[in-house]
C-alpha cells in the first residue's frame, strides 16, 4: 500500500523479480538474433532486430495476461502477479523501440514525415488483407502507453479503482489489435507457418486459462439460501486457520475469515483493484489481499492507519460449530464484533 506519492523502494523481493525479468528479455533476444542469423542468414541487422523486439513485446503481453487466470487457478504463481506492473512497463517499452525501428526502416526514407507516412501511405481499408496493419500497431501500442503511464498508485487513486480498472481492462483491446497487426503483417509479407502456428496456440491458451478461471469463479458464485435471516457458510472446521470461506448472497462475495478463536465477515472485494480478500489470510491480525497486499482489519474492514481503505462488513454468528453470515451489508468501516468459536452455544456477532 502507498501512502504518498513517491518512488518505490524496491525490496528483495522486487529486486529478483525484475533481475529475472530483465535476464530474461535478454536471453530472449539473443537467442533470437542467433537463430535468426543461421536460419535467415542474408536478412539485414535492421530488420532482425525490428522483429526481435516485436517479437519479444508480444511474447510479454501473452505471459501478462496469462499471469491472471493462471494465478487464479494455480496460487504459487501469486509472486508473479505482485509486481505484474513491472512486466507491462518493460513489454510496453519493448513495443515502443520496435515502433520506433519500423518508422525509420519504412518511413524515413520518403518525403513525408515519418508520422504522416504511417498514417498516409496505405489506403486499403476495405481490403482484409491488405489492410493497413501498421496502424492496427499504433493503435495497440497507444493503448499500452495511456498503462504505462497510469500505472502508479497515483492514477488509480486519482481515476478511482472503477475509472481506472475499465482503462486497464483495455489491454484486451489492445491485445486484439497487435494479433491483428501481426497476422497482417505476416499474411502480407511471409508465408511462416510457424509462426501462425505460436500465434494460434498463444491465443488458445489465453483463451483456455480464462475459460477454467471463470468456470471456477462461476461454481463459486452458486446463490446460497437465507433461513431466518442467516445464511450457512461451513463448518467451523472447514475453514483453514488465518483464511476464509467465501459465500455468494444476491450477487455478492462474503469473505468469512476464521482466526484466534474468531469468526468475522467482510466484503471479498479489495478497494485496491478489486482482489479477491478471500483467497488472502490473515497477516500480523490484518486480512492481507493476495494481489497486491492491502490489508485490512477483520473486525471492522478498516485498513490500519494511516491507511483510509474501508470495506463492507457483515454480522456473523456461530451456532453448534457452523458459520451463519447475515447477508445485508453494513457501511464500509463499520465495526462489528467477532463471533467467537463456542462449544456447542451460539454466539453472535
Amino acid at each position: 500500500m502507498s501512502l504518498a506519492y513517491q518512488a518505490v523502494g524496491w525490496n528483495r523481493q522486487k529486486k529478483i523479480y525484475d533481475a529475472c525479468l530483465a535476464i530474461g528479455v535478454v536471453l530472449y533476444l539473443t537467442l533470437f538474433m542467433v537463430v535468426g542469423v543461421l536460419w535467415f542468414p542474408h536478412i539485414t541487422a535492421e530488420t532482425l532486430l525490428l522483429r526481435g523486439f516485436g517479437s519479444a513485446a508480444l511474447v510479454l503481453l501473452h505471459f501478462i495476461l496469462y499471469i491472471g487466470p493462471a494465478a487464479r487457478l494455480f496460487p504459487v504463481l501469486l509472486p508473479l502477479l505482485y509486481n505484474r506492473r513491472h512486466m507491462g512497463v518493460t513489454m510496453f517499452f519493448l513495443a515502443l523501440v520496435h515502433a520506433v525501428l519500423a518508422l525509420l526502416q519504412f518511413h524515413l526514407g520518403g518525403d513525408q514525415f515519418p508520422l504522416v507516412s504511417l498514417l498516409t501511405s496505405n489506403g486499403d481499408y476495405d481490403s482484409f488483407f491488405q489492410f493497413p496493419f501498421q496502424l492496427l500497431g499504433a493503435f495497440g501500442l497507444a493503448v499500452l502507453f495511456l498503462m504505462a503511464a497510469t500505472s502508479h498508485d497515483f492514477w488509480l487513486a486519482n481515476l478511482t479503482a472503477p475509472v481506472w480498472k475499465a482503462l486497464h481492462m483495455l489491454v484486451y483491446v489492445a491485445y486484439v489489435a497487435l494479433i491483428l497487426h501481426v497476422v497482417l503483417g505476416y499474411l502480407q509479407n511471409h508465408q511462416a507457418p510457424v509462426t501462425q502456428f505460436l500465434l494460434v496456440g498463444g491465443v488458445w491458451l489465453l483463451l483456455m486459462l480464462h475459460g477454467l478461471a471463470g468456470w471456477r469463479e462461476w461454481r463459486k458464485d452458486r446463490e446460497a439460501r437465507a433461513e431466518d435471516g442467516w445464511v450457512y457458510v461451513a463448518d467451523v472446521a472447514e475453514i483453514r486457520e488465518n483464511r476464509a470461506r467465501i459465500v455468494c448472497v444476491a450477487g455478492e462475495r462474503i469473505a468469512v475469515f476464521k482466526y484466534d478463536g474468531k469468526v468475522s465477515a467482510m466484503s471479498n472485494v479489495c478497494q485496491h483493484q478489486n482482489g479477491p480478500l478471500g483467497e488472502g489470510k490473515i497477516v500480523d491480525g490484518c486480512v492481507t489481499c493476495p494481489w497486491h497486499g492491502y490489508q485490512y482489519r477483520p473486525h471492522d474492514g478498516s485498513s490500519p492507519a494511516p491507511f483510509t481503505e474501508k470495506i463492507p462488513t457483515f454480522k456473523a454468528k456461530v451456532t453448534a460449530g457452523k458459520v451463519y453470515v447475515d447477508p445485508t451489508p453494513l457501511p464500509p468501516g463499520t465495526p462489528v464484533a467477532p463471533a467467537l468459536i463456542g462449544e456447542g452455544a451460539e454466539v453472535t456477532a
